[in-house]
């Protein structure tokens, strides 16, 4: 057994049931949808991989993956699509919505297995950036830029925000003051040592009783360094 989750979508219920006993034959799970409607009422972010048949009713397999790109919670869900319409037109309208494989019907399903495999393989050694960091009631949203303890907004300078961000990102290392300068002033010039200290006492006094968290090793730079 793996740990992947696939769902396969096609109007076609007896395809469904030979592309979902095979492929749980392959150790995956496995759930099946004969329409884009009804796949789209289940939580599709909790599979690794959808198999999706173009030619569905109302809405399309190219609609489908179309309204799953624009979502950002189920952009990244790898799409394999599967389908009678093989035409060069359609391929690169496939792959222009970001598939990452096309299977043309008629197929054989140690062709459809190997092209799961491959996916997944591919797929799942590329990490998704976590959108939030969180230490107790401490939360940085990264894409809004913004900090919160407890649910209530803590306002931070840009700087404060990158230090902050670079310490709870790797929470127990040490990051000397060069270090720090590098990764957030970047190529700024005349940014003195003392900037930095600056910055971490005014963070330090921002974030109350987490600033405690915030440690000097004197020598060597500061960390963020949990219970």
């Amino acid at each position: 057994m793996n740990d992947y989750r696939i769902l396969v979508v096609d109007d076609e219920e007896d395809l469904c049931e030979i592309l979902k006993f095979n492929l749980e034959m392959e150790g995956y799970t496995v759930d099946t949808a004969n329409s884009a409607e009804e796949a789209l009422k289940l939580d599709l972010t909790s599979y690794n991989l959808l198999l999706l048949d173009v030619m569905m009713g109302e809405i399309s397999g190219f609609k489908m993956a179309s309204m799953l790109k624009k979502n950002k919670d189920t952009a990244g869900i790898p799409i394999i699509f599967i389908t009678a319409k093989d035409t060069e037109n359609d391929t690169v309208t496939g792959f222009n919505l970001g598939a990452d494989d096309y299977i043309s019907k008629p197929f054989s399903l140690r062709e459809v297995i190997v092209r799961v495999k491959a996916v997944l393989r591919r797929t799942s050694t590329v990490q998704k950036e976590p959108e939030q960091l969180q230490y107790k009631g401490l939360v940085i949203d990264i894409p809004k830029k913004k900090v919160t303890i407890d649910d209530t907004e803590v306002p931070l300078t840009k700087k404060e925000f990158e230090i902050l961000l670079l310490l709870l990102q790797n929470q127990g290392r040490v990051f000397s003051r060069e270090d720090i300068l590098t990764k957030v002033w970047h190529d700024e010039v005349y940014v003195l040592d003392r900037t930095i200290d600056v910055n971490i006492t005014r963070l330090r006094k921002k974030i109350g009783n987490y600033g405690k968290y915030i440690v000097t090793r004197l020598g060597y730079g500061y960390c963020f360094e949990c219970e």
